[in-house]
């Protein structure tokens, strides 16, 4: 009764979704979670001038979200292996509707909203099964479970909707977890992550994996340009002696390109094998990779070749601003607004989320 009775409320919230859009709310140019100085979470829209438009309470460690692309709405997902995701109504802060993945299976981060916004796709982990799950979501008339499909591999991060408005990609990390070992990660000897293209409806079009030395280096992050190129940010999983180049370029029915930062890859070892984030310059000509545990940020031209990099600790979120890229830290900061560097008293999480103008 009491699972019957949150589905009867959550429907009955959403179905009072305010028709408000991001400008009438001040109009946030990104989304952002963070760990306040007292310890609690919440949600952020920030302005393209790195100041605070609004702050939401979480119930616990934020990671990404996904913004609507008209309402002023947002889908916030807990941080894996969090289990909460909550539809957030950006005006008054209010929780429109809380999302529960199914029996056995936990979101895994990230999620991502249709062209019209009436349907929300999440990568989620069916952990008994050894395999990842898109989970598809009704958001026209109440949050509703429809259907769900496999992800085309195990461990799937993030997911885009590519401009086509009728394909997600999938970055299946290939890394298998289950909540009874906390983090643990269960298969590394035999991971193999992949980057896949899917029909809205769950057809697999098109898969690509790293090469078979290359087996540990779990696809993570990605970012899309207006003309379907892919950028796929990695985390290796082997010898850190030898790390990969932790950037990889995609174009539909071509091989996955991958883009080291020096001929010997010691900056990928100097980013300790992980990469955090991935975005594409709004102008489409830079890409950035960050490295959190390396405290660095590298940049890349559309051709993968390595431009800059810039070194701040625990820097991880970025996105496409209107000026270039922008980024957080963990230590609060906002760089790449057009002002100088912006700081708050919060450790802002993984991500930052361009909201997209309506």
């Amino acid at each position: 009764m009491h699972a019957r009775r949150r589905f009867l409320g959550s429907m009955l919230a959403v179905a009072a979704w305010p028709n408000v859009s991001w400008a009438e709310i001040g109009s946030p140019a990104f989304l952002a979670a963070a760990r306040l100085a007292s310890g609690a979470y919440a949600l952020f829209g920030l302005s393209d001038m790195g100041r605070a438009v609004f702050q939401l309470p979480l119930p616990g460690r934020g990671h990404a979200a996904a913004a609507h692309p008209s309402r002023a709405v947002a889908v916030a997902f807990a941080r894996r292996p969090g289990r909460f995701a909550l539809v957030i109504d950006c005006q008054s802060g209010a929780v429109l509707a809380e999302m529960s993945a199914p029996e056995g299976r936990h979101f895994s981060g990230h999620g991502c909203f249709s062209a019209q916004g009436d349907l929300l796709f999440t990568g989620e982990n069916a952990y008994d099964e050894g395999r990842g799950m898109i989970g598809v979501w009704d958001m026209s008339a109440g949050v509703r479970r429809v259907t769900e499909f496999a992800s085309g591999g195990v461990g799937p991060h993030d997911l885009r909707l590519m401009p086509d408005g009728d394909t997600l990609v999938v970055a299946n990390g290939g890394i298998e977890t289950h909540p009874d070992t906390g983090r643990a990660k269960l298969n590394l000897a035999t991971m193999r992550p992949n980057l896949s293209y899917l029909s809205l409806t769950g057809d697999v079009l098109e898969q690509h994996e790293p090469p078979q030395g290359w087996h540990q280096l779990s696809t993570r992050h990605l970012a899309v340009r207006q003309d379907g190129l892919v950028a796929l940010a990695c985390q290796w999983q082997g010898d850190r002696a030898d790390v990969p180049p932790l950037l990889a370029l995609h174009r539909r029915g071509a091989q996955l390109q991958f883009c080291a930062a020096d001929a010997e890859r010691l900056t990928e070892r100097r980013m300790r094998g992980y990469a955090g984030s991935v975005a594409m310059a709004a102008s489409g000509d830079r890409i950035a990779l960050t490295g959190p545990r390396g405290g660095l940020a590298l940049v890349f031209d559309a051709e993968g070749r390595p431009v800059s990099e810039i070194a701040e600790p625990d820097i991880c979120g970025t996105a496409p601003g209107r000026e270039g890229l922008v980024y957080t830290t963990g230590t609060g900061r906002v760089l790449g607004v057009k002002t100088a560097p912006v700081s708050h008293r919060v450790n802002w999480d993984n991500h930052l989320v361009a909201i997209a103008p309506a």
